[in-house]
């Protein structure tokens, strides 16, 4: 009956985070905001080409590849909502810990495909992409997964902005980040630029949107756009490194590096008073769970 009696109160903490958390990742635009999603999805399938391809792997990692090669993993119309159906899959994934995004031919994504771009040249179109794409990358920033860019080749653009959605980015040698947004007479609209003034600063990140300049491995991690510098460009071996230096973040049972996550979400997020009240619900929703019992069991010694 005691056994019994946790198990209730276990899956009722776990139940009270879920709430909190599914009301705090709820998309930035609704039909509130004069946003319908499926009319974009519609204009949007009017542009075929390329695939975003997602692969999970029993370790609990996931590798989500941009794949375009012949547009140099230019995002189409029909990729943009692939893209949003693969982090709903992701979402519902409750043994994933950890994402990989990468590009496919040694080359990361260099924005939106020109076709699509012309076609939906007028302000309201603009618009409405611009809020699909915001709550998209919204999305998969708020991942209960520790997820990584991995960069090869160029991330132009809207390429650029989706490494800002990822909580780490790992660059090859020879690759570059470079927001030319500016060349095209625009700014960021998928919420990359407030994105990179939390990564670097609101100075280095004037810098580069107002340059446009090419942002290479030293650069970046000089101003910490980059977490690391991989040794090889060779054919795998990126992605290879990327999955072993992700690896040592994903160490453990997923419900906890899940709840981690989530506490770095709330503390970057939310007011400080509410960021405490989710740290106390995630907490809650581990303490007594099975990983922290296997824990007392073994009586661990902290070196």
């Amino acid at each position: 009956m005691a056994l019994q009696n946790i198990g209730i109160r276990l899956l009722q903490k776990t139940q009270n985070v879920l709430v909190v958390f599914q009301k705090r990742s709820k998309a930035i635009y609704t039909n509130a905001s004069c946003f319908n999603e499926e009319e974009i999805k519609e204009k949007l399938q009017a542009f075929p080409g390329g695939s975003i391809d997602l692969i999970k792997q029993d370790s609990g990692i996931a590798v989500l590849t941009i794949n375009n090669p012949n547009h140099k993993n230019a995002f189409t119309g029909t990729m943009m909502i692939q893209l949003k159906d693969r982090i709903d899959q992701l979402e519902q994934w409750t043994e994933g810990k950890g994402l990989i995004v990468q590009g496919t031919a040694n080359t990361f994504c260099s924005g939106s495909d020109l076709n699509a771009v012309r076609a939906l040249s007028s302000c309201q179109d603009g618009m409405k992409m611009c809020m699909f794409m915001q709550n998209t990358l919204t999305q998969l920033l708020r991942l209960p997964l520790i997820s990584v860019a991995l960069v090869e080749g160029k991330a132009l653009g809207g390429g650029a902005e989706l490494t800002t959605a990822c909580d780490f980015r790992l660059m090859a040698p020879r690759s570059e980040i470079r927001f030319v947004h500016k060349h095209m007479g625009l700014v960021p609209g998928w919420g990359g630029g407030a994105r990179l003034v939390r990564i670097v600063g609101s100075q280095n990140a004037l810098k580069m949107l107002s340059t446009a300049c090419k942002v290479d491995p030293d650069l970046a991690l000089q101003t910490r756009l980059a977490d690391g510098i991989l040794v090889s460009n060779e054919e795998g071996r990126p992605l290879e490194d990327a999955l072993k230096w992700l690896s040592d973040f994903t160490k453990g049972p997923a419900a906890v590096i899940r709840s981690v996550k989530k506490v770095v979400l709330s503390g970057r997020e939310l007011t400080s008073d509410e960021a405490l009240k989710t740290e106390k619900e995630v907490f809650g929703s581990v303490w007594g769970g099975p990983a922290n019992l296997e824990a007392l069991a073994q009586r661990p010694k902290h070196k």
